[in-house]
């Protein structure tokens, strides 16, 4: 089993759930988060007074996916986040030692 979490670009959200739902992945957590990567964020202009954006809202997509789904997974992610433009975002994946679901004790696989 693997975890992916993939860094967006909050408008992509959405492009980005129906990409994961049409390969059949039935759950993921959601958070919203700020952060900055090359572009280190941007200076704004406020009331005459510029002020430098060092954190730009992002948005966190964590999917637990059996490996034999992985390779799907990433593509759609990868073509549904995709605007071309810098701070599109990244996708990490990490091994799941063990899933377990709380109200019936399922386990590996069966449990997501």
């Amino acid at each position: 089993m693997k975890l992916v979490t993939a860094i967006i670009k909050p408008f992509k959200l959405d492009d980005v759930r129906e990409a994961l739902s049409e390969m059949g992945v039935q759950g993921m957590t959601v958070t919203e988060v700020k952060g900055f990567g090359r572009q280190k964020g941007h200076t704004e202009l406020y009331r005459g007074a510029e002020y430098v954006v060092d954190f730009l809202p992002k948005v966190k997509v964590e999917v637990a996916i059996d490996d034999s789904t992985l390779e799907s997974c990433l593509e759609a992610i990868t073509k549904a986040a995709n605007t071309g433009k810098v701070g599109d975002g990244k996708i990490f994946v990490a091994t799941l030692e063990e899933v377990v679901r709380i109200r019936t004790g399922e386990t590996g696989s069966e449990a997501v």
